[in-house]
């Protein structure tokens, strides 16, 4: 009997510590920096489209058909990038945030980063935003609204020059001004307005996060900001859209900043960008960097023997309505392409056979048999030394 009282107490005592094991696994060491996460899910660019991003999710098993949050201790990162080009921006944010809080309950995460998209929008460049998303913000009150901002835009006008003022067509100038602010244009820019729902969303993101061995953003790292913590670069961001000027030079505009740069996506992979690559990844004691911004034709597209992987796949109609996912479980990177999951190569040499494989899932893919035709294509021959003069001075500083 007493045999058998202690081997229960023993089995309870190893059942605690390995229920404290397994909670303690996945560790917070800060805002942005997790440990210990068993799998990572990775989307990108989603610019707009609601139903896109409700079926990426579902091909990810992070939800169920009715939106509801099933993917238990996952971490989703989405790189950046929800807004413009489609109408339903406000809605997939607004489902993301709902999602999080039931994420956390099941021991999950989703970290939504800052893209140049979510950016412009606080900043108020409002290039690419889509008549959906002021029709989005629209109400009974919008009629009264866009009167008060038609009234402001007259005293503008006429301070401006009032002998022009007087010459003015008003109803004509009213017909070009209503097709630039339109209903709901009020009440978006409100909502997008640092102190707006959407822009304290904005400035309550990271710009960077690391995961295990691994960092997600949305543009890259360039050389000239590699020597900032990620926090730093959050820091930066928030603080250059609070106090935005347009003719005032920060990282919120910088083609070299973390939300613009495409060099980790684009540049040549060897030589000068390899070995900046390497200084950046020792600077942060990371394997690899996860990027969006850069649409790859609907693949997930490894780099620099997959120390880079851009995932900017196209997952919005505007770019072709790609379902490709990024996943990351233990240590190995797979793609999955409409239930199918192929492993990322980790060799440069090995990416022939991975992208005719992806091809072979979605035949009729046009920018993934280019892809295939530029990778085989030869070398183009480079004048020695041609190195960027940005890459070329700051080589050394990313230690």
């Amino acid at each position: 009997m007493f045999k058998g009282i202690v081997f229960r107490l023993t089995m309870a005592v190893s059942l605690l510590l390995f229920a404290g094991v397994s909670q303690a696994a996945t560790t917070k060491l800060n805002d942005y920096h997790w440990m210990g996460v068993e799998r990572v899910i990775a989307i990108g660019d989603l610019h707009g489209d609601y139903q896109q991003y409700f079926k990426v999710m579902q091909a990810a098993g992070l939800i169920n058909s009715k939106g509801k949050w099933i993917g238990g201790e996952t971490h989703l990162v989405q790189t950046g990038d929800i807004t413009d080009r489609g109408a339903d921006s406000r809605k997939i944010i607004d489902h993301l945030s709902k999602l999080l809080k039931q994420a956390k309950r099941k021991g999950g995460y989703i970290h939504m980063l800052i893209g140049n998209h979510e950016a412009m929008n606080v900043s108020g460049d409002l290039r690419y935003v889509d008549p959906g998303e002021y029709a989005a913000f629209a109400n009974s009150k919008s009629p009264r609204l866009q009167e008060l901002q038609w009234q402001q835009q007259l005293k503008w006008l006429q301070s401006n020059d009032e002998e022009a003022f007087a010459l003015l067509d008003l109803s004509a100038e009213r017909d070009k001004w209503e097709k630039k602010t339109p209903l709901g244009w009020v009440e978006h820019r409100q909502a997008w307005a640092i102190g707006g729902k959407y822009g304290k969303w904005v400035q309550n993101n990271p710009v960077a996060i690391r995961i295990n061995d691994t960092i997600y953003l949305h543009g890259g790292i360039s050389s000239k900001f590699c020597n900032y913590s990620l926090r730093s670069l959050s820091e930066l961001m928030h603080e250059g859209l609070s106090n935005y000027a347009a003719d005032v030079p920060t990282i919120v505009d910088d083609p070299l900043g973390p939300t613009w740069y495409r060099g980790l996506a684009r540049e040549d992979e060897t030589g000068v960008y390899s070995q900046t690559l390497d200084n950046v990844l020792n600077r942060y004691q990371v394997k690899r960097i996860v990027v969006g911004h850069t649409p790859t034709g609907g693949i997930v597209w490894p780099r620099f023997d997959q120390r880079v992987i851009v995932n900017d796949t196209g997952i919005a109609k505007h770019y072709g309505g790609h379902i490709a996912i990024l996943e990351l479980q233990g240590n190995v990177a797979t793609a999955i392409y409409s239930g199918q999951r192929i492993a990322i190569p980790e060799t440069s040499s090995a990416r022939e056979d991975y992208l005719r494989a992806v091809i072979k899932i979605d035949p009729d893919n046009t920018k993934l048999k280019q892809r295939l035709e530029r990778l085989l294509a030869p070398e183009p021959k480079e004048e020695p030394n041609t190195v960027k003069a940005d890459e070329a001075a700051v080589i050394d500083t990313c230690q």
